[in-house]
């Protein structure tokens, strides 16, 4: 018999020239860019961390390495159409050091920084006339005394950078509590900065999808609904949203991804309160809050922001339902017996309508698992199934 020949590999863009874009990070955003790379027909690759990460389950080319690490993510970025990312947190001047070598990296590094950096976000908003909460700089524990009788003692305390999730975030009720924390977190070398504390009536979210060409279109602007920091639910359209605000929130998000200059998609997410709106972050890739349009619009954030940056023509962003719900699945107190496998068959025979999308994750309280979008002709019954399919995705009992 023959000895069996050892197989050699040969990258898909070698036989057919198929654009190939290389995504850094590995985790559920990669992984549902992938779904959409390939139907796109193209050749997609990730930088991941190990070969258990949420996005390399999944991809054909995994390069195992460190974000951090300039060679891998040359060696990632190797004769790829683009980069582009599934979290904020690349060395900004790593990235300069690939365009240098002529690397197409969307978004680029000077539209990043407003994302990497909250206090450089804020400021730049601020210079441009864009809504934002009072804020300043803290340095010192002096500085932190001046905000805080500035906003009357109502502080929200952040890291300028790494933040995420309700992480990074405090909300000292007393000077002597304030200074306190300051000194500590100043003591471990971190940047901070303090903005007054919102009181504002619900969380908007408003995302756009912009190429390098200046092509811009924008989803439905939605209500997010969050639970210890964590985005939980996403509603779209916003409910009891008016026409003037909701086109508002749209414009606002467009200008902020033409002043800045961001390919890809860009999430706003917005506090509303009694008087208007006002800008709470940014995100420069798909976010929590755009997956409903894996399942109720025509294009999917996933599709959009690899269209954009491609640079190809943009999809239509039109809702193919009157509701879609979006309910995260976040790992509960007990991991249930059941298998995930068997509660989501479960989920299916009860509710054909729910769409159930799960990231490869192994159990956690309060991570991330999955979602469910559900896509109804009414609020009511899209928030009933998908409070319902989640909670038993979840805990394995109905709700």
């Amino acid at each position: 018999m023959t000895a069996p020949r050892a197989l050699e590999w040969v990258g898909v863009n070698d036989a057919y020239g198929t654009p190939i874009v290389a995504v850094i990070g590995d985790g559920q955003l990669a992984r549902m860019m992938h779904t959409e790379a390939i139907e796109l027909g193209l050749a997609p690759r990730v930088l991941a961390g190990s070969r258990e990460a949420s996005a390399a389950q999944v991809f054909g080319d995994v390069r195992l390495g460190d974000y951090h690490n300039l060679a891998d993510l040359e060696a990632t970025a190797a004769d790829a159409t683009a980069v582009t990312f599934d979290h904020e947190h690349v060395p900004n001047e790593h990235l300069h050091s690939l365009i240098d070598a002529g690397v197409a990296v969307e978004p680029r590094p000077e539209a990043l920084i407003y994302a990497q950096d909250k206090l450089e976000q804020r400021t730049r908003l601020r210079e441009l006339g864009l809504p934002v909460p009072p804020f300043a700089a803290i340095t010192s524990v002096d500085d932190a005394s001046r905000f805080f009788d500035e906003v009357d003692g109502q502080v929200c305390l952040k890291t300028t950078r790494g933040g995420y999730d309700g992480h990074g975030v405090w909300f000292p009720e007393t000077r002597e509590e304030l200074a306190e924390q300051v000194a500590t977190i100043l003591a471990q070398d971190v940047g901070l900065y303090a903005e007054a504390k919102v009181a504002f009536v619900r969380e908007l979210s408003a995302m756009v999808a912009r190429n390098r060409s200046g092509q811009v279109e924008a989803w439905p602007v939605v209500e997010s609904r969050q639970d210890g920091g964590i985005c939980r639910v996403a509603i779209s359209p916003a409910p009891e949203l008016s026409d003037e605000r909701a086109r508002y929130c749209r414009d606002l998000a467009i200008r902020i991804a033409e002043e800045l200059d961001v390919t890809g998609v860009l999430a706003v997410e917005l506090f509303e309160t009694a008087d208007g709106v006002l800008v709470n972050e940014l995100a420069m890739r798909p976010h929590n809050t755009g997956h409903w349009t894996q399942d109720g619009c025509v294009t999917s954030q996933f599709e959009q922001h690899l269209r954009a940056v491609l640079d190809w023509p943009l999809g239509s962003t039109a809702p193919t339902a009157p509701v879609t719900v979006m309910v995260n699945t976040l790992g509960g107190d007990a991991d249930p017996e059941t298998p995930m496998a068997e509660r989501v068959a479960d989920v299916m025979r009860k509710y054909p309508e729910a769409k159930i999308h799960l990231y490869g994750k192994s159990y956690r309280p309060g991570r991330k698992m999955g979602h469910v979008n559900v896509a109804a002709d009414s609020l009511e019954r899209a928030l009933e199934v998908a409070e319902d399919a989640a909670h038993y995705i979840i805990n394995a009992e109905w709700k």
